[in-house]
């Protein structure tokens, strides 16, 4: 008999930017584990298209929401319009990113800085600040208990060259995690980053079609290939899970061994 807490019969889990990437890749692992699952994405057609594929996994409902994270208002809309769906929310991803750089951290220039907060640190604020909100009140009224999750980066550890701005976003998405699993534990809330590595998704497709990159960078990963979407499904699976609850404050680099090499 599988381990009974992966089994997440009658949890709600929410993936921001979860048609497509990584974050499909958490989705599709929560939804075949039995989850509720909540995407929201910015594209209508990738959101119809994951809730069709997702819908057919596990014992769960699958529903979609087109949401910028960008826009405050359209998160806390779209929060209010997931639980409204769902009744709840006990897992909440703040996956949703960017990745805009420059030739060079001298020639760059102050729009790519925002267009990176924007998604990937104002976003997740406001989408881990209206998740807690929803968690906490529900905790008050005697249902505790969540999780947070926010995606960085191992650009957010090491140097990332040229892309200082999206390093500056994940290093800071890391900080916001720890300062809310101490403050929200009392509620039977843990928050958790993870931080992938090199994996293949739209973001990085003009290094997967680089000879350079593939030779020099991609050869250094102990696990000798690019990392995929479903290499994250394990580590969504088990923060979403009761197995969990006592996990908190923690980073979970997902790279293939890359950083240690």
């Amino acid at each position: 008999m599988a381990y009974a807490p992966f089994d997440l019969t009658g949890k709600v889990a929410l993936v921001t930017g979860g048609n497509r990437g990584i974050g499909y890749g958490m989705a599709e692992a929560l939804a075949a584990s039995n989850a509720h699952v909540a995407i929201w994405g910015r594209k209508d057609a990738a959101n119809k298209e994951a809730v069709e594929a997702l819908s057919k996994l596990g014992a769960g409902d699958v529903k979609a929401w087109s949401v910028d994270v960008s826009d405050e208002s359209a998160v806390i809309d779209a929060m209010k319009a997931t639980v409204d769906a769902f009744g709840r929310v006990d897992t909440c991803i703040a996956n949703a990113g960017v990745g805009f750089g420059a030739s060079s951290f001298a020639e760059m220039d102050t729009e790519t800085w925002n267009k990176n907060m924007a998604v990937n640190l104002d976003g997740a604020f406001w989408t881990l600040r209206e998740a807690t909100k929803h968690i906490t009140e529900r905790a008050k009224a005697g249902d505790p208990g969540g999780s947070l999750v926010g995606v960085a980066s191992l650009a957010a550890i090491e140097g990332a060259a040229r892309n200082q701005a999206y390093a500056a976003t994940k290093g800071g998405l890391i900080s916001m995690l720890k300062a809310i699993a101490v403050e929200t534990a009392r509620y039977g809330i843990r928050a958790n980053a993870i931080l992938p590595g090199w994996i293949a998704t739209d973001m990085t497709q003009s290094a997967q079609n680089t000879e350079a990159f593939q030779t020099k960078v991609i050869s250094r990963v102990p696990a000798r290939r690019w990392g995929e979407p479903k290499d994250f499904g394990g580590v969504a699976v088990y923060l979403a899970s009761d197995a969990s609850t006592y996990h908190s404050g923690d980073t979970f680099l997902i790279d293939g061994g890359y950083a240690i090499f």
